[in-house]
């Protein structure tokens, strides 16, 4: 029933993509809306659930699943200053990749980053602070088994539909358990959107990352791809649905090939 999940949520994430392109067309107040959940630092409270479908992972081509939970938080420090919080708790379905059937399932390491960022935005919206892994994973093989911190940085533009930026931390482990691999790992992401009319938007955001302990061979994940998503509501609670397709021109040696990435993103914005 496990390996089941992933797809149910596929399903569902689909369904409301489908749903929404029926909607009526939104007002200014959706577009602006729009960008706002395109800039990782915006003031705006929200609850992404982010599907992630990787495929052909090992010598017998397996599946994992891996639903992120993302609520983003934002907090007035003062006139000048927000402090936006953004926390990952992974949901795995992780496949023996040893053998063509088996898997294990439960929470992976929660990443929580907090961003001080400045609370008037101008042509170059910023935000910096550090990125904490919580070793919080119900099996071994679900996570690092080790506390990690490093620096994390966004920097993104936005000029008339077009958004555009980037993001980079590096976690370093800290401590846990002596018998697991130290870590140092590289995240970095770009992301790119063009927002058309009614809250409709074409996006590439690949996350490239690197294994600083890996060997040359094994180090990157480098993936490429487009999607789309749209703004809509369901009475008056706005959302945002996206989906997004990735091939991975450069991964580790049991890496997966490609990804598929559907996301709902419930919206709470200020009133």
């Amino acid at each position: 029933m496990k390996t089941h999940i992933g797809n149910v949520i596929v399903f569902l994430l689909m369904g409301a993509i489908l749903f929404s392109l029926n909607l009526s067309a939104q007002s200014d107040e959706t577009a602006e809306l729009a960008k706002k959940t395109q800039n990782p630092v915006g003031d705006l409270i929200s609850l992404p659930f982010q599907n992630n479908t990787n495929f052909g992972l090992g010598p017998h081509n397996r599946t994992q699943n891996v639903i992120n939970i993302q609520p983003v938080a934002p907090f007035k420090l003062s006139k000048k200053w927000n402090l936006i919080t953004r926390t990952i708790a992974p949901v795995i379905s992780q496949p023996d990749l040893t053998a063509e059937s088996g898997s294990t399932f439960g929470l992976g390491d929660i990443n929580a980053t907090l961003f001080l960022s400045p609370a008037e935005p101008s042509k170059v919206i910023w935000g910096a602070g550090p990125v904490i892994l919580l070793p919080t994973a119900t099996n071994d093989v679900l996570g690092t088994g080790k506390w990690g911190l490093g620096p994390s940085a966004v920097l993104l533009t936005m000029k008339g539909p077009w958004v555009v930026g980037v993001l980079i931390n590096n976690i370093w482990s800290i401590g846990g358990d002596s018998e697991r691999s130290d870590m140092n790992q590289m995240l970095f992401q770009y992301f790119i959107t063009y927002n058309l009319p009614n809250g409709v938007y074409l996006t590439s955001a690949p996350i490239i990352t690197a294994n600083w302990k890996a060997e040359s061979s094994n180090r990157w994940t480098i993936p490429f791809g487009i999607g789309a998503g749209k703004i809509f509501r369901i009475g008056k609670q706005p959302m945002n649905a996206s989906a997004n397709i990735y091939y991975n021109v450069e991964s580790p040696e049991y890496g997966a090939n490609w990804t598929l990435r559907l996301q709902l993103q419930l919206l709470f914005p200020k009133k």
